[in-house]
C-alpha cells in the first residue's frame, strides 16, 4: 500500500535513486522535509534537520557542544540511520569520511556524515528530476 502511494510522488521517486535510501526512508524524508528545494542550501537543510554541530566557542577557545537543538527528533533520527547505512557501504566517499573522522577522535560521526550527505544531495545535479 505504501509502495502504491509513493509511486506517484516525484520527491520520493527521486530520493529513492540515491544510494542507501529505501522506501521507508524516502517516505519519512518526504513527510518530514517536504520538498528539498524549498531550502536554498545544504547547510540550511542540515540545520533544519538538526544534524549540524552546535558551536560553544568564545574568544580563543574553540568548543563543540554536540548537535544543535533545532529540528524534529524523528527527522534527525531518520537521517542518522541513513548515515549509518551509507557508512556501511564499502564503496564511495561516506565510509572513508567516517573512518577519517574516527581517526581524528570525533564524536557523533553519523551526524557529521548525515550533515555532509545532505550538503552533497543539495547539489543541483542531485536535485534535478
Amino acid at each position: 500500500m505504501l509502495e502504491q502511494w509513493a509511486e506517484g510522488e516525484a520527491v520520493i521517486c527521486k530520493s529513492r535513486q540515491w544510494r542507501g535510501v529505501g522506501l521507508v526512508t524516502a517516505v519519512t524524508m518526504r513527510a518530514e522535509i517536504g520538498r528539498f528545494d524549498r531550502l536554498p542550501s545544504g547547510k540550511q537543510l542540515a540545520r533544519f534537520c538538526g544534524v549540524t554541530p552546535h558551536n560553544a566557542s568564545s574568544e580563543a577557545r574553540q568548543a563543540n557542544a554536540g548537535l544543535i537543538r533545532a529540528g524534529d527528533p524523528p527527522r534527525r533520527r531518520v537521517l542518522i540511520e541513513l548515515a549509518h547505512r551509507v557508512i556501511r557501504m564499502q564503496d564511495g566517499r561516506w565510509p572513508a569520511l567516517a573512518h577519517k573522522l574516527l581517526r581524528q577522535g570525533k564524536k557523533n560521526v553519523a551526524a557529521a556524515v548525515a550533515n555532509r550527505w545532505l550538503h552533497h544531495q543539495m547539489q543541483p545535479e542531485h536535485l534535478a528530476a
